[in-house]
């Protein structure tokens, strides 16, 4: 096995066969590690972007964060509700790009398309980003050096999730396990500890009380800032086809399952933050403050919660290598990306689809220094074009179809798409200076998905066997043109091919400046052992092979063209034994072949003598 080969199998493992997809599927309790951890993760740090909209008042106005986290719940509740119905109605997966596609047409199903996979790789950059925050707040002597640990984190996900989804489900189970079992506990602990009087109120204001300044404009800022705990929802949606028959029963429970933990876990942070009065700190996070006022102070119960949160953080981002490649590969599906995300590698994951993801969010992190709090409102407003458009497409759906209880579902999916779309409005009007560059994007990714599509059906068009005129042309007879560099055992056994194929063999070199002497003992050489082989020898001033090779094959092919024969170039190439010395040698005939593939009446083959040692 090549050098390369070997490696790959010891990162990847062993490759797996087609029919053992089967092995790969995710029972519920699989699922929920794996397609939960973006949104449960999200409560690290949805309360903490509400406040910090909040304070910009003043530190009274953090009792505003307990109605706003009762909004944000009843969104949750509508958009459980629809996915439920999504995952029924398209048990094949697709979720938003789909419902939106057949309901609403094609180009709204490419802008939520679009727009989650953009959303994917924000859910990555920023769940490794508030994931490398955790950390440092755990260990400030980490502190600057969030990028680094973000793009590690990055690294080792990619590796883990090429190995394929079982084996990545299974290490999942651990982090996301312990981040449900470590917040529960700290939830029940500070209940605990207020109601017997052991933590006494400390809130800036009471409950109702009248903060002077506020404005419609901040709740909803807050609001905005704060339904970014909802991204990840729609995911187990799109991977439908991961799961364990029946299918769409075990994805809809999943999604139940993780809607109640994620609604629990961020009314009960919600409201603890406001009990104690925490206001956040640079350096130390909301999440960090809350579990060292539950257990008084930095002892093992609070290093658990932060490692527990740190480790989430860091995987959450594994429900955008999840759902990307599903995604993409249905988008591949139906022509408008590229058919390579439909290939799936030797672990039968997306390996095209993880490694674009991979890339971006790395990009991402680069250009915005690994802040999260810069890539929350480009974060939500990623996804919630998609939430909208999801839930107007089921309204359609229900209305067309009419099943019973049709107007029930239809209002569930209303007020999901009204609170969805105001949200979208709220970023649009009180936060366009940061979420600009989707509105550049979009358009652009759109245009991007007609291109390739088009390209295809022209694909497609011009090779279809029924075409209407389509000549095919028979040639009385071919000419092969040889490249020789010198005379070798490649040399003989390619003009010997050549004579098998052709009717007229040309032998052709290209000669430098360089070494006149030898140029003149190559070709001697080849008119002693080939006297009846024509021999052209074509002189470059400019130390190119390329374009003398392709400028006297295009002249030849003219000429074959009158004669009615065909034009073949025959390139001469030995290969290496092992793998790794063909860094050794130049790479003219691959670069040959490239050339030649841009002219038309030209068939370009080759010839390799294979070395033995």
């Amino acid at each position: 096995m090549p050098v390369m080969g070997q490696f790959k199998r010891l990162i990847l493992g062993k490759p797996l066969k087609s029919n053992e997809d089967g092995d790969q599927k995710l029972t519920r309790l699989k699922a929920l590690a794996m397609l939960s951890s973006d949104a449960l993760s999200s409560v690290a740090y949805g309360t903490e972007e509400i406040v910090m909209v909040l304070i910009t008042l003043s530190t009274a106005a953090i009792w505003y964060s307990l109605p706003i986290a009762f909004f944000v719940l009843v969104l949750l509740l509508s958009l459980t509700i629809s996915y439920r119905q999504i995952i029924r109605a398209y048990p094949d997966g697709g979720g938003a790009y789909k419902v939106s596609s057949d309901n609403l047409g094609k180009s709204s199903g490419l802008v939520s398309g679009g727009a989650l996979l953009i959303d994917y790789i924000l859910t990555v950059a920023v769940s490794v980003s508030a994931g490398s925050e955790a950390i440092t707040s755990a260990i400030p002597a980490l502190y600057g050096h969030q990028v680094v640990i973000a793009i590690t984190i990055i690294v080792i996900l990619t590796v883990m999730n090429l190995r394929g989804l079982s084996e990545s489900a299974s290490f999942l189970m651990i982090p996301v396990y312990l981040f449900i079992g470590s917040i529960i506990i700290m939830i029940g602990v500070g209940l605990f500890r207020i109601l017997a009087g052991q933590i006494p109120f400390h809130a800036a204001s009471p409950v109702g009380g009248v903060v002077p300044g506020i404005t419609a404009a901040l709740i909803f800022k807050a609001f905005s800032s704060g339904s970014s705990s909802l991204t990840g929802v729609e995911a187990i949606s799109n991977a439908v086809p991961f799961f364990k028959k029946p299918r769409a029963k075990n994805a809809a429970a999943t999604l139940t399952i993780m809607a109640v933990i994620l609604g629990i876990f961020f009314a009960g942070i919600t409201f603890l933050n406001y009990w104690y009065g925490i206001v956040p700190e640079e350096k130390v996070t909301v999440l960090s403050q809350v579990a060292a006022k539950t257990f008084g102070g930095e002892n093992i119960f609070y290093y658990i919660v932060q490692f527990a949160t740190a480790f989430i953080l860091a995987v959450a981002a594994n429900t955008g290598f999840s759902a990307f490649p599903v995604l993409s590969s249905n988008l591949a599906k139906d022509k408008f990306l590229p058919h390579n995300y439909m290939d799936r590698g030797d672990r039968l994951a997306y390996s095209n689809g993880i490694l674009t993801l991979a890339i971006g969010s790395i990009v991402l992190i680069t250009l915005f220094g690994g802040v999260t709090s810069k890539l929350i409102p480009l974060y939500a407003a990623g996804v919630f074009i998609p939430f909208t458009l999801s839930q107007t497409g089921m309204i359609v759906k229900w209305y067309r179809e009419k099943p019973k209880k049709w107007l029930a579902k239809a209002f569930a999916n209303f007020v999901g798409a009204l609170i969805s779309f105001v949200i979208l409005v709220i970023l649009i009007v009180f936060r366009l200076g940061e979420i600009w560059p989707l509105f550049v994007i979009m358009p652009f990714l759109v245009w991007f998905f007609y291109k390739i599509r088009h390209h295809y059906e022209n694909v497609a068009e011009q090779l279809r066997l029924e075409q209407e005129g389509a000549k095919y042309h028979h040639y009385d007879g071919s000419t092969v043109i040889v490249l020789v560099s010198n005379v070798t055992q490649v040399t003989k056994g390619a003009i010997a091919y050549a004579q098998s194929i052709g009717d007229y063999v040309i032998a052709m070199h290209v000669s430098m400046d360089e070494n006149p002497e030898k140029e003149r003992e190559t070709q001697e050489q080849f008119k002693k052992d080939f006297p009846n082989i024509r021999f052209v020898d074509v002189h470059s001033s400019y130390r190119s092979v390329i374009k003398p090779v392709v400028r006297f094959t295009g002249v030849i092919s003219k000429n074959a063209q009158h004669r009615n024969f065909s034009t073949t170039v025959l390139i001469p190439q030995f290969v290496p034994n092992k793998q790794w010395q063909f860094a050794l040698h130049n790479q003219t005939a691959l670069r040959l072949r490239q050339a030649f593939s841009k002219h038309e009446n030209i068939i370009v083959s080759t010839y390799s003598y294979h070395l033995k040692k």
